[in-house]
């Protein structure tokens, strides 16, 4: 927003407006949200379950963002799980990277996007997703072809 002050125009920040949470339970996927929005390394189906574990640990390791890609197919930024602040590297997204959760916590929504802060890992299944058997350790469509 802009002020005429004095015959001098100053730019004023906007103050913004808190968003609201709302208390949801959620079961989906610890994902890694490099891969599943850029689509570097495959489509969706390619960078969940087994076939994509070892990056997501990288990923988050190197400070990428984890999320929850929930049963309901929507994405959930996590922004912390059970107190950890150090969410995108912390040991607790390393843990459960790849796992199928039920996350209870408050749901952010802004700009189009879910936050979640996760309260409570309800259940850990585990990696419940084997599809490296499907795409190998490294999906075929990763590897660069020198021929091209």
């Amino acid at each position: 927003m802009k002020k005429l002050l004095s015959g001098v125009l100053l730019s004023v920040p906007m103050v913004a407006q808190a968003a609201e949470g709302e208390r949801i339970q959620v079961t989906g996927e610890i994902i890694d949200t490099w891969c599943y929005y850029s689509g570097v390394m495959g489509g969706p189906d390619a960078v969940t379950g087994t076939a994509h574990h070892t990056c997501a640990l990288w990923c988050s390791a190197g400070g990428i963002p984890v999320g929850l890609l929930g049963e309901d197919g929507e994405v959930y930024m996590v922004l912390k799980i059970e107190g950890d602040d150090g969410s995108a590297g912390g040991d607790t997204q390393l843990r459960l990277a790849s796992h199928e959760i039920t996350a209870d916590g408050m749901l952010y929504r802004r700009d189009g996007l879910n936050y979640l802060v996760v309260a409570d890992v309800v259940t850990d299944h585990g990696i419940t997703k084997l599809n490296h058997e499907d795409y190998g350790p490294v999906p075929g469509f990763a590897i660069p072809n020198p021929n091209k």
